[in-house]
């Protein structure tokens, strides 16, 4: 069996554990199985492809230097998931908006684009969320993960998750509430 063949049977504890041990091959194996959810939820955090991309890129990055700081008591995609929301949120921070989507006439302004009007109304409505509210929707209602992942990716506890999700669902039904 080659040595490619082997690290495709490996769980991903074990191609952590091999990757920390010098194998040059263990956390490219890693990236190649996690980078599309990784891009999934860089891009539902950042909203933007640009800084997705850039976020995603800065979390491997960070993954592949810290891999010592895997403990093991969560799966590696939590820990994946934390690096690379925290990316996000640190690019987010550094970025200063240059113009609000209210301001730009539609691309198509037909009627039967319904349902890039919702998704739309849906993002401005997270856009007004608090940050700990929005990622708490973001990883739960969007990605599916269960509370106690968001909860460990959030580093948070699980409570704090659920009443974060509650509090954001209520605000945004009042936010896309027909006026």
């Amino acid at each position: 069996m080659s040595a490619s063949a082997d690290l495709l049977e490996r769980s991903d504890h074990e191609l952590l554990t091999l990757h920390k041990e010098g194998d040059a091959e263990a956390f490219g194996e890693l990236f190649r199985r996690h980078k599309d959810r990784m891009w999934a939820v860089a891009l539902r955090t950042t909203r933007d492809p640009e800084l997705a991309a850039d976020a995603v890129q800065d979390g491997f990055i960070n993954a592949f230097r810290r891999a010592d700081s895997f403990r093991g008591d969560a799966a590696v995609t939590t820990w994946l998931h934390r690096i690379v929301v925290n990316a996000c949120l640190d690019r987010l921070r550094r970025v200063k908006p240059t113009a609000d989507i209210a301001d730009h006439d539609p691309v198509e302004p037909r009627d039967h684009h319904r349902s890039v009007e919702v998704r739309l109304d849906v993002r401005e409505a997270l856009e007004q969320l608090p940050e700990g509210q929005r990622m708490a929707l973001v990883l739960v209602d969007m990605h599916g993960l269960s509370v106690a992942e968001a909860a460990q990716i959030l580093e948070v506890a699980e409570g704090t998750v659920k009443s974060r999700c509650a509090r954001g669902r209520a605000a945004m039904a009042q936010l896309l509430e027909p006026a």
